[in-house]
């Protein structure tokens, strides 16, 4: 329910997406669609596959996925999202990247159609990109750093490519520039970065930006960098 009585239902097919709009007291109908060739990126089987998007609506869009060897059926889609329905999305003529969920896929005519649910998105994000080099992925998730030769848990508010941004329920006083080691099992990474930036809240606790000097492994499995 939005607002005085208003609905919104969104209906998938693979020519359009309609918004349905259904006011309660007039019992009157009015449908709207967004047609429209714009085309993005997904993240999905460890790989950045680009997309046309077809239809979009405010809950989520239609695309099709654009030629490539790594997915050529819909039981190769569907066994990719095993792990996870969620995946990461780009639509860079949108200014939008975040995570959405694959709900529907066919096949017709030899194209692979799949609808998307947003789930969390983030708006206006060219700049963002530009200025941080690599998207950066919600997630939070346990992990270990040493500061003033101390162990230390923390929490990730999100993960790059290039680095994490990580939250410490302490306050915790250390300097920028300064290098250290951690060990975060959920992407299975550990090796040595560097303290680029702290904030101290006013809860006590503390933000801390981070980019990764050394790791044991060169390639983040699960996070892509959409550039």
């Amino acid at each position: 329910m939005l607002k005085d009585g208003i609905t919104i239902i969104i209906n998938y097919t693979l020519n359009h997406v309609t918004i349905l709009e259904e006011n309660e007291m007039s019992e009157e109908k009015r449908f709207y669609r967004k047609s429209l060739s714009s085309h993005g990126l997904i993240y999905i089987a460890d790989e950045e596959l680009e997309i046309t998007v077809k239809n979009l609506s405010i809950t989520g869009l239609l695309a099709e996925l654009d030629a490539n060897k790594i997915i050529t059926e819909v039981d190769e889609l569907f066994h990719a999202l095993e792990p996870s329905a969620t995946i990461d999305l780009y639509l860079p003529e949108m200014r939008v990247a975040g995570e959405a969920d694959v709900v529907r896929a066919e096949k017709v005519d030899g194209l692979i159609y799949f609808a998307l649910e947003f789930r969390n998105l983030s708006y206006d994000v060219s700049n963002l990109l530009y200025k941080r080099k690599a998207y950066r992925k919600s997630l939070t998730a346990p992990g270990e750093i040493i500061l003033n030769n101390k162990t230390y848990v923390f929490l990730t508010h999100n993960v790059s490519v290039d680095g994490l941004m990580i939250h410490l329920k302490e306050k915790v006083d250390i300097k920028e520039g300064m290098l250290t080691t951690f060990d975060f099992q959920q992407l299975d990474l550990k090796g040595e970065i560097e303290v680029m930036w702290v904030e101290h809240e006013d809860d006590g606790s503390t933000l801390m930006g981070l980019r990764y000097v050394f790791m044991a492994q060169e390639h983040i499995k699960g996070v892509p960098r959409f550039l």
